[in-house]
């Protein structure tokens, strides 16, 4: 063979491996297009949704543009890495990014149609493809993009070690259903952290690296175990698990605990939708390091807050079961009535144009006057029935029906407002702002204001106190008159009335009106001192709506919301002074670096003895009182006596407004204040009656429930039945001369 022969040979044969070799270097230096920089490589962009976190570590939900939430390296199981490398890439600890056995393994399959001979791609090109190339359109595109992965995949193995490497791919991955990364996967199809992935679960999501939507256990589950038990072969046959483990494993059903990512779902929905409002406000008003405002749904920021989660899902259940219940009193009370749920002296315009109202509250009005729609049109269309799905308590309803009845049916609705905080720390760890956010997103905590009733005039109690009047004073049980001229009052003189005649003229204590709600009482306590000076009070114990300062005001006729009531009434246990009600105890960057800490305001709103004996009146409503005039025992929160059996030191507040529109518990122990609302959504809509629609009836059941089930479960809460921390010296000064024993004479109605 002649010299010139050989040398062609030579070339023939590393021809190949020289052009490879420049196609690889030319790519290296952006000959084919731009490579990600050292900078790129440093940092590689991540959208990184932001966490809610309990204060006891519970994940309470996340903002998001895709749900992706950053895993360490150690809460990966080592069952989740093993079957990781043992299905994608055995050889993963011992190559540089590029495999060459395996890839001259795919290479002479590609050429002797052993397709099942393997891929080449190992994790780390997989990482590669997924952070910084494009989806090519072409088939020349894909061939050039390979190249450009093994250039990526070299310089990432040199940046960064293989526990980092896999760990970026496993934050990276989109295991679809809103399950970006390890962490939200492990979170969204078996409610659990990473690291409390059993072998079989890991199995499965690493089986669906191969196609996620293919492999989607909500579609295809017995497809999904199929390609589970193809890892659980890989981690058998490298010895990642034994034989008997995998005969064992192979046939386990798989079993999800799947709780899609959701605004709506999940604990806390109400909470989490006014935060992000105030954490859009923190982002605008502080920049990252780079000079740009940090962004809520990328940025991957930790928000700490003061929610306790099992309060929380303690007042959530709470709410749930006493409303549900409450809903049933109000079908059976409205049955048979044809204006029902309105009352029925309503004429039917009057109906009518509260059901129009409700439609142009509507998302479904907006967009059709957005669309050039006219008043009468829209009317029309409304009217039109279409399929819908319907809120029901016991489950939703997917029926035919116009919107307009579909807001006539929500009307039915009795909805609650409910808030608990520590009165001396300020932080807030339970908020529910409602029955369902899917169906009904008004927040009835921060956003919401209902009349407050009785549960103001612990203040004017307080505010006389202050001024030197003893719980003991009595007062005859009289009207009382607020002369029209002298109180500049609008049409006539003002005359607020009991309910009953219960008691007429007789001398009742501070102590007794307080606990029994007496309306005359309260009323001279006003005329004593003014609404000015009652006002003046208010501000001073965190109540920012605005109060007009009349006669009135003694009765709660203005409104507020439970969130203002909850941080007044802890004043009372805060030994006088007001703490600001806070609901974040930190934000983090993804780095765990510190961006700002929360403490709250604090006003020294009433003296310490004032605030003492204010909780004593308050404890007096759920004991009873006694009256020295029939011998009788009373107080508007007796039930949490003698039917909620609880023991304990409780104070609290019933309130009930005109026409029981609205019904108030305000409960108060050492260690929690909390405050509940209920009602529906238009005040016209009530119970006939105050038996039903008494805030003894209507919310008290709600703090009861909650309270129950946040004593039973004291070692996680950290809230125990502790006594009221009050000097002896108040005591004698609440002893109004009652020797007796209680006797069950109770009774809990409560005086409008």
């Amino acid at each position: 063979m002649s010299r010139k022969k050989v040398i062609l040979i030579w070339i023939a044969i590393f021809s190949p491996f020289i052009g490879l070799f420049s196609i690889i270097y030319l790519t290296s230096i952006g000959g084919f297009g731009s490579l990600p920089t050292f900078e790129q490589l440093e940092n590689p962009k991540n959208n990184l949704a932001t966490e809610i976190i309990a204060e006891d570590g519970v994940l309470l939900g996340k903002y998001f543009f895709e749900n992706r939430s950053a895993a360490t390296y150690y809460e990966l199981p080592t069952n989740l890495i093993n079957a990781l490398i043992s299905t994608e890439d055995i050889r993963y600890k011992r190559h540089s990014g590029i495999d060459v056995r395996s890839l001259a393994r795919a290479v002479f399959g590609l050429i002797s149609g052993e397709v099942s001979s393997g891929g080449a791609s190992t994790i780390t090109q997989q990482l590669a493809k997924m952070l910084f190339t494009e989806k090519p359109s072409t088939g020349i595109e894909r061939v050039m993009q390979k190249f450009k992965e093994w250039v990526i995949a070299i310089r990432l193995e040199k940046q960064y070690t293989k526990d980092e490497i896999l760990t970026m791919y496993l934050n990276r991955f989109d295991w679809v259903n809103n399950a970006v990364g390890i962490k939200s996967a492990a979170q969204v199809y078996f409610n659990k952290k990473p690291e409390e992935l059993i072998t079989e679960e890991s199995a499965m999501l690493v089986g669906m690296l191969k196609n996620p939507a293919l492999y989607n256990p909500n579609r295809r589950i017995e497809l999904t175990k199929e390609r589970r038990n193809v890892v659980l072969y890989q981690m058998h046959k490298y010895k990642f698990i034994s034989d008997s483990l995998y005969s064992k494993l192979k046939e386990e059903p798989i079993i999800l605990d799947f709780k899609r990512a959701s605004h709506n779902e999940g604990l806390a929905p109400y909470f989490r939708e006014y935060l992000r409002g105030e954490l859009k406000k923190w982002c605008t008003l502080h920049l990252k390091p780079d000079g740009t405002p940090y962004n809520l749904y990328t940025d991957g920021l930790k928000i700490h807050t003061t929610i306790n989660s099992r309060m929380q899902e303690f007042a959530e259940k709470g709410l749930k079961k006493h409303i549900e219940s409450l809903q049933i009193d109000f079908y059976k009370h409205w049955k048979g009535y044809s204006k029902a749920p309105f009352p029925k002296d309503f004429e039917w315009d009057q109906i009518d144009e509260i059901i129009d109202q409700g439609m142009r509250r509507s998302e479904r009005y907006r967009k059709l006057k957005n669309a050039g729609k006219s008043e009468k049109e829209i009317k029309a269309i409304f009217k039109i029935k279409v399929p819908m799905t319907i809120f029901s308590w016991d489950g939703e309803i997917d029926t035919i029906l116009s919107p307009r009845d579909s807001i006539k049916y929500n009307k039915f609705f009795i909805h609650s407002g409910m808030m608990s905080m520590d009165p001396k720390s300020g932080y807030v760890k339970a908020y529910v702002g409602g029955i369902n956010h899917r169906y009904f997103k008004y927040d009835h905590v921060k956003v919401g204001k209902r009349q407050v009733g009785s549960t103001f005039k612990p203040f004017l109690y307080s505010l006389a106190m202050q001024e030197g009047y003893s719980p003991c004073y009595e007062v005859p049980n009289v009207p009382v008159v607020f002369d029209k001229e002298k109180w500049g009052l609008p049409e006539k003189d003002w005359i607020p009335q009991n309910s009953d005649d219960k008691y007429e003229g007789q001398l009742l204590n501070l102590k007794f009106g307080m606990a029994n709600s007496i309306n005359t009482v309260t009323a001279y306590i006003m005329k004593q001192f003014g609404p000015h000076a009652v006002v003046d009070l208010a501000k001073k114990i965190g109540i920012k709506s605005k109060i007009l300062a009349v006669p009135s005001l003694c009765l709660g006729t203005f409104d507020l919301s439970v969130y203002e009531m909850v941080g007044a009434y802890s004043t009372f246990v805060n030994k006088g002074v007001w703490t600001e009600p806070i609901f974040i105890r930190k934000i983090v960057d993804k780095h765990g670096v510190i961006l700002e800490e929360f403490k709250p305001k604090t006003t020294e709103a009433m003296s310490t003895q004032t605030a003492n004996l204010m909780v004593r009146m308050l404890q007096g409503v759920v004991d009873g009182v006694y009256n020295k005039n029939d011998g009788s025992i009373m107080g508007t929160g007796v039930r949490l006596r003698f039917k909620y059996q609880f023991k304990n030191e409780i104070g609290g507040k019933t309130g009930t407004t005109q026409n029981n529109s609205d019904g108030w518990f305000m409960g108060i122990t050492p260690n929690l204040v909390t405050g509940v609302w209920s009602g529906c959504e238009d005040r016209s809509i009530r119970f006939r009656d105050t038996h039903y629609g008494q805030g003894a009836n209507m919310a008290l059941p709600i703090f009861a429930e909650y309270m129950q089930s946040v004593y039973a479960d004291s070692l996680e809460t950290g809230i125990y039945p502790i006594q009221f921390n009050i000097p002896k010296s108040i005591d004698v000064k609440m002893d109004c001369g009652e020797l007796f024993e209680i006797d069950g004479n109770n009774n809990d109605e409560e005086e409008l």
